[in-house]
């Protein structure tokens, strides 16, 4: 393992504040099971590591592994061009060996048989996972009594196997994304088959994934995807019977030559036919409250036939399947909820004679930060047109109920006071904290009219959030930084700015949320930069494909936020009111 450097004194080590995160998943884990940094000190250990090596945990976060542990036969500290481990380690593969040895507490040796793998922490840096266990000598029948599929899988890699399933399903909340890492962790490693077959929301069955694994390129069969025939209620053949959670069994290439009982039995001959399927093991997906569908890992190629021996490692790797699937789901439907909810929140824009003007919203590409962007326009009582954009601090279904409360506050605020939008949007901070659940809120408001010259005045206040930008027909752009004062929630009650620009004929306005400019790794001052090259580069198009090709050009590749955006363009030749 690599060696480290150790400063400070006392528990300032680098493993503390991470390994309360990663123990709760080493726990699961039979084994003794470690997981070090990029540096190879321990982030986090569990129980039975600490009773195998005779070490409380407080002696082992924070440690350089390589040193504290490994030992050559006669018990002196192994050097590190000559550890296996810290090969791997380096290389960030999944590595194993036996007969080695670890120094334990007492000071005594250890004799292991260790796995090696790298392991996600949930962004808190790379990782990777040791699991050991005592080397016990096998006797010659003992080899006998392993199970069929287990003959070149280890009791040490079926923990790995275990411990890596965990790990990967867990760090995804897409559905989709769930099966392919199933998927991968399953072929070639177990079968040259999966299959899994998937029960929506609304008991349809979908054979969601079919693939092969062709050497080590897995290839997927879509022509033997889609939609299944409903699950039986009384079949007791052995896909019906996972679907219904009922029973996990094993099929070969004669179970389903038999006559059919249902359109599921049809569909499976069919798959057997197609695939070549000898020997196959099938087993329910399910969470703790209900059963999402069934696992089939098949053999054609691969030598050796399913056993029953095999169902209860197949029967737990589809257990942590089903709780990341059940967790996808919910997650899912929540953006769902959140998605609907918005788009029925979110406005029709006016129309106003002389003004074109077009509107954006684009959520985030995560279910967790559908959230509180929003935008509005509407026509006030003395005749102005009041625009406004803004962001609700949050990023879930609370954000999206706080956002509907402050707009519709601004809107009563706006039609029954004739008033500069810097006094509407102090009356609008005062409220909040009273009225609604919002905590605290940027937005921009402004109000258009005809001057008496003909041209059209905008008027505006910025409560913490991004500037306007105005590009003129020729594509000279302007941010309009003036009238900026704090975010709402804040508190403070000091007097709100106001500012004031002409819009000349054939120029665009554009009112956006950060979700448009801000990138992890990146400077706001970038985003502002990207953002006024493009508009000015487009802005000779309509309005509605400049704003399309405008999200497209300028939204981060790795924005995590929802996007509001509200473009409005003053024609060149806009009759007189």
């Amino acid at each position: 393992m690599a060696e480290s450097e150790r400063t400070g004194s006392g528990d300032e080590r680098p493993g503390r504040a991470a390994g309360t995160a990663v123990t709760g998943a080493l726990t699961a884990i039979g084994a003794g099971a470690y997981v070090v940094d990029e540096k190879g000190c321990i982030l986090a250990a569990n129980a039975r590591a600490e009773q195998l090596l005779a070490r409380p945990v407080e002696d082992l976060l924070g440690r350089d592994a390589h040193d504290l542990l490994h030992r050559d036969v006669r018990g002196q500290t192994m050097p590190a061009s000559q550890c296996s481990m810290r090969e791997a380690f380096h290389a960030g593969r999944t590595a194993q060996a036996e007969g080695e040895w670890f120094a334990r507490g007492d000071g005594s040796l250890l004799p292991v048989s260790w796995v090696i793998t790298p392991y996600n922490t949930g962004g808190q840096g790379a990782a990777t996972l040791v699991v050991f266990h005592r080397d016990h000598k096998q006797r010659p029948q003992e080899a006998a009594l392993k199970p069929e599929l287990t003959e070149g899988l280890s009791e040490l890699e079926r923990l790995a196997l275990l411990a890596e399933t965990t790990t990967r399903l867990a760090s995804t909340l897409d559905t989709n994304e769930a099966v392919r890492r199933l998927v991968a962790l399953l072929v070639p490693r177990l079968a040259d088959w999966v299959v899994v077959d998937l029960i929506s929301e609304r008991d349809e069955v979908w054979r969601t994934a079919v693939v092969h694994a062709e050497g080590t390129v897995l290839v997927h069969h879509e022509e033997l995807e889609g939609p299944m025939p409903p699950v039986p209620e009384a079949s007791s053949m052995p896909l019906s019977s996972a679907l219904r959670g009922v029973a996990s069994a094993l099929a070969t290439a004669g179970t389903y030559q038999r006559t059919p009982d249902s359109g599921i039995a049809v569909e499976q001959r069919r798959l057997f036919k197609a695939t070549g399927i000898r020997s196959a093991a099938i087993v329910p997906l399910r969470s703790t409250r209900q059963v999402l569908g069934a696992l089939t890992l098949g053999r054609a190629d691969q030598a050796g036939d399913f056993t029953t021996a095999d169902l209860p490692l197949i029967e737990d790797i589809a257990r942590r399947a089903g709780l990341a699937l059940d967790n996808a789901r919910l997650y899912e439907r929540q953006r769902k909820v959140a998605e609907t909810m918005q788009n029925h929140l979110l406005p029709q824009l006016p129309r106003v004679p002389g003004l074109e003007m077009i509107s954006r919203y684009l959520p985030a590409p995560h279910a967790s930060q559908v959230g509180g962007d929003w935008y509005d326009a509407f026509c006030l009582s003395d005749g102005a047109t009041a625009l406004t954009v803004g962001d609700v601090v949050g990023h879930d279904l609370e954000a999206t109920a706080g956002m509907a409360q402050v707009r519709n506050v601004l809107r009563a605020y706006a039609w029954s006071q004739q008033e500069p939008p810097s006094r509407i949007v102090e009356r609008l901070d005062e409220a909040i904290t009273h009225i609604t659940d919002v905590s605290m809120a940027t937005m921009i408001f402004a109000r258009l009219e005809r001057a008496d010259t003909g041209h059209w005045e905008l008027s505006w206040t910025n409560a913490g959030h991004p500037p306007p930008l105005l590009v003129s027909r020729d594509g000279v752009t302007r941010y309009l930084t003036d009238g900026h004062g704090i975010l709402l929630g804040t508190g403070t009650r000091t007097p709100r700015p106001d500012a004031t620009a002409v819009l000349l004929p054939g120029s665009t306005l554009l009112l956006y949320t950060d979700g448009l400019i801000e990138a992890a790794g990146h400077s706001l001052d970038e985003g502002l930069g990207q953002l006024r090259r493009h508009a000015a580069a487009l802005v000779h198009r309509p309005l509605a494909p400049f704003t399309d090709q405008l999200l497209r050009r300028v939204r981060p590749a790795s924005n995590d936020d929802d996007v509001a955006l509200l473009a409005l363009r003053i024609p060149v030749e806009s009759p007189a009111r």
